[in-house]
């Protein structure tokens, strides 16, 4: 799923959050009881799409890989334990290995599995490092095609990973040989050891095979992608792998011109690698991976499976157009917030709907072999596609309420004919009281009437005896109930059929038996029954229901071929849905706490900023602090000590830009943002057992990819570097980075325990320092002080000094253990900080460079008018002039 959508005139593709499935196909209903008889499905039922002979005039390649596989079980491509995945001859082998996920899924609900297939390949040669990868999501009727450079770190392949969240990764046999696999091939297991990995052989990976792939299965409306991808060879030649494997595999193909397929490039949205979105707990907690604390927990109010993924791919992927950025951010703050009529009518309108990406997805699907879970499952589409065609006309009567331009664009493309078209073909042969219900039992008597009577003569024979069937169940449950004198009921479940169920309560039992004749089960608060004649009657139902679903299907699928051709449309409703549900869920966001629609200039200015997550969870509010950052101060040192909030701060700096980038509000009382290319974080780490590498290690790892990596407009985030080794290392080498650093244009916060290395802004003009406060208080004894966190961010550097002495003063050390640390502490850090303070001459230039750039600031960004840009320049002015008496005035008395 693209992050936006061509009503924005987004250009960016944004990968598709994954709404897990199992491997198979399959259709997804939700069952509850229904109003006339028990039904006992709680749970989610999944029809899969299984088996298949060949369809006429369809493009079949499967045939071709069977033919070839030497009768290979179908077990090995199907096996849904993670491990690596032995695949058939003609596919290559890969060992077997049991593995734990240490990189954990980004999926945002923990109860399903992953539903994403990726195949990728690396160039040969020269052409080292050229990454093609493809990816497909089983659910979503999307072809995602890419093609990009990569380091020798293969940084981007990992990140684009870690936002698809497959199920199962392709590769080349060639890349992964048992004991000599390549390097990237060893990166990616190592990073995603959870995954399947499935070996196919390279010849499969070809690339004329992948672009006809593509002219033949991409919808008209959508081949201008050809365009792009003609010269893509390896992006190519991962699509011909993945499509050939998926229809091998799933024994269903794809209907010709049915599948949106898009190429994505990293041009229109940021990137945050997959170390910085777990650093920030973008989609998964670190304590507990189903916990909603995480950004996107916060954001998520969505209604639809589609809203969630569309929220989930901004999220870990922002948007770097401030064109498309504002129009979502003109549509929040004009229409969703202001027209409570608007919002609240379309939040009604979009819960109504379904997984639009997975019908469209089962939709084009087709079945090789005729199944009665095939044909049954076919005729529920139909159903679900006549319940959200019939949707439209109420979406599209509300949102011709709206003004902005975003939501009129949304209005106009669902002002298509073809909706009313589809609709029309399927209220010819589907009855107009057929609807989608979630009951279980309901549903199937939906499915068995869909078809209108008269149409097929067998249908209506067929359905006559299906429900004389269900008469004579009735009547035996009755007569049951009166031979006995209990009080039973019929139930049913798609498990078990009908059977007889009967509340737990002995008092009901004539001298506390059962009848013998009763097949007896007893769960928790009831007995369930059947019999040998119910078990009779129940065949005769599933005898009669196989001749109903195959009349039907024979009906409906001239319907499946006429949507097929009509397939653009349900795409852009798709779209419109799934944009629509995030908007609302960001809107609704809002409304809980103070948040500010964010100005996009450049430099980072937050008034009374707020982390996000934590302002959600705490009992109480959290402390708010001012951020700001300029090209002339774009390097920002913080101290203090341990536990004052440095790291929190961080994160909410780079939790507060991502808001925005999506075209959400942030929790502030005022706020402006630089647009960030990459949005880079390096926090404390430990060591990594897996890799053999200690925490300085890691540390050097991280803060090499961002060195290689960042560029002038991206945004950087470094915490406590340099801890994992001795403090004249660890000086030593943050100085170097920093220098490096501030050699860039980037926006750095750099927090640190080392207040040596406040001793920058007297050489560099474009370095500010800050600090966390905190109070000291007595005990009372006298003793010993304690340590208050104020969490208060101020200018200037941290002047605590021996915090961690004062620390130990609270515990029972003894006295003079303490006083000789303090004694031998001071003697060491004197020396360090002689030359901390700069000379009046320095001191001078970094005024005259903090007015420059203030008045530069002024000149490009400003939207005051006239009276208050004169007292704001007044301000500027006085501030000056204080800062050059002061520092005259310590130059005279030589302090």
């Amino acid at each position: 799923m693209t992050a936006g959508t061509s009503s924005e005139a987004e250009a960016s593709s944004s990968h598709r959050q994954q709404d897990p499935t199992p491997s198979s196909i399959c259709v997804r209903k939700r069952s509850f009881p229904g109003p006339s008889t028990t039904d006992t499905d709680t749970g989610a039922q999944t029809t899969a799409f299984t088996e298949a002979t060949p369809t006429a005039g369809r493009m079949d390649v499967s045939k071709t890989v069977n033919s070839s596989s030497g009768g290979s079980s179908m077990h090995s491509w199907t096996s849904s334990t993670p491990h690596m995945r032995v695949t058939p001859a003609h596919f290559g082998r890969t060992p077997q290995r049991d593995l734990t996920s240490t990189l954990t899924s980004s999926s945002t609900s923990a109860s399903h599995a992953a539903s994403v297939i990726v195949a990728l390949v690396e160039g040969r040669g020269l052409a080292r490092g050229e990454i093609g990868m493809a990816s497909i999501n089983i659910k979503c009727p999307e072809l995602v095609l890419s093609q990009f450079a990569d380091t020798g770190t293969y940084t981007k392949v990992i990140t684009k990973l870690y936002n698809l969240s497959p199920m199962e990764i392709l590769m080349p046999d060639t890349a992964s040989v048992k004991g000599q696999g390549t390097k990237l091939y060893n990166l990616i297991t190592e990073n995603f050891p959870a995954v399947t990995f499935t070996a196919i052989m390279r010849k499969y990976f070809n690339e004329k095979k992948g672009l006809e792939y593509i002219q033949q299965l991409c919808v008209p409306e959508f081949n201008t992608v050809l365009m792009e991808v003609q010269t893509k060879y390896y992006c190519l030649a991962s699509a011909s792998a993945l499509l050939k494997y998926i229809e091998f595999v799933q024994k269903s193909i794809y209907a010709p011109k049915s599948l949106r397929v898009v190429f994505t490039g990293s041009e229109h949205t940021a990137m945050i690698d997959a170390v910085s979105a777990s650093n920030l707990e973008l989609v998964v907690n670190h304590r507990d991976h189903r916990s909603p604390h995480t950004l996107f927990g916060v954001l998520n109010h969505t209604k639809t499976p589609g809203g969630q993924r569309r929220l989930r791919a901004n999220i870990l992927e922002p948007m770097v157009d401030v064109t498309t950025i504002n129009s979502r951010l003109d549509t929040i703050q004009v229409e969703l917030l202001q027209n409570e009529e608007l919002f609240f009518g379309l939040k009604n309108a979009i819960s109504h709907f379904l997984d639009v990406d997975e019908l469209l997805s089962a939709l084009i699907q087709i079945p090789k072999q005729e199944t009665v879970p095939v044909t049954e499952a076919k005729i529920a589409q139909i159903i679900q596609l006549k319940h959200i065609l019939e949707l439209v006309p109420s979406l599209k009567t509300i949102l011709q309420q709206s003004k902005t331009a975003l939501l009129r664009a949304y209005c106009t493309s669902i002002e298509d004919s073809r909706f009313n078209t589809i609709l029309d073909h399927i209220k010819s042969l589907i009855n107009d009281d057929t609807s989608y219900v979630k009951s279980s039992l309901s549903m199937r008597t939906q499915k068995c009437y869909a078809v209108r009577p008269n149409i097929s003569e067998f249908l209506d024979i067929s359905r006559r005896a299906y429900t004389e069937v269900v008469d004579d169940i009735a009547g035996l449950v009755a007569q049951l109930e009166e031979k006995y004198s209990l009080p039973l009921r019929m139930s049913f479940s798609s498990a078990r059929g009908f059977f007889i169920q009967m509340k737990l309560d002995a008092g009901a039992l004539p001298g506390g038996n059962l009848p013998e004749d009763l097949l007896v089960s007893k769960q928790k608060n009831s007995y369930t029954f059947t019999t040998v004649d119910l078990m009779k009657l129940n065949d005769r139902c599933e005898e009669a229901l196989k001749d109903i679903f195959h009349m039907s299907y024979i009906v409906v699928s001239r319907l499946l071929s006429e949507v097929q051709e009509q397939i653009h449309c349900l795409f852009k409703l798709s779209d419109v849905v799934s944009m629509l549900d995030m908007l609302l869920s960001l809107s609704q966001t809002c409304t809980f706490s103070d948040y500010v629609r964010p100005e996009f200039t450049d430099t980072l200015a937050i008034q009374q900023g707020r982390h996000p997550i934590l302002e959600r969870i705490s009992a109480k509010q959290p402390i708010s602090n001012n951020s700001y950052i300029s090209e002339g101060s774009n390097f920002v040192i913080i101290t203090g000590p341990n536990m004052s909030g440095k790291s929190t701060y961080l994160k909410q700096v780079a939790l507060c830009q991502i808001m925005a980038q999506i075209g959400c509000f942030v929790p502030a009382e005022y706020a402006s943002v630089r647009i960030a290319d990459q949005i880079f974080t390096r926090i404390g780490v430990d060591d990594d057992f897996e890799t053999n590498s200690s925490t300085f290690m890691v540390e050097m790892k991280e803060i090499s990819y961002i060195i290689h990596n960042a560029s002038d407009k991206s945004l950087i985030i470094i915490d406590e570097l340099g801890r994992g080794t001795s403090p004249e290392e660890g000086i030593g080498i943050c100085h170097s980075i920093c220098e490096f650093l501030i050699g860039l244009k980037a926006f750095t916060l750099f927090a640190t325990h080392f207040l040596e290395l406040c001793q920058l802004q007297t050489i560099y003009h474009n370095v500010e320092n800050q600090h966390m406060q905190v109070q000291h208080l007595r005990t009372g004894d006298g003793r010993a002080e304690r340590v208050v966190y104020t969490y208060q961010l101020s200018q200037g550097q941290s002047e605590e000094r021996l915090y961690g002495i004062k620390a130990a003063e609270m515990t029972n050390l003894p006295r003079e253990i303490i006083e000789e640390a303090k004694t031998v502490a001071l003697k060491i850090s004197q020396r360090l900080w002689a030359k901390h303070y700069s000379d009046p001459c320095t001191q001078k230039q970094r005024a005259d460079h903090r007015l420059a750039t203030r008045l530069v600031q002024a000149a490009r960004n400003s939207r005051l008018d006239n009276e208050s840009l004169r007292h704001y320049l007044k301000q500027l002015k006085a501030q000056y002039l204080s800062e050059l008496r002061n520092i005259t005035e310590s130059a005279e008395t030589g302090e």
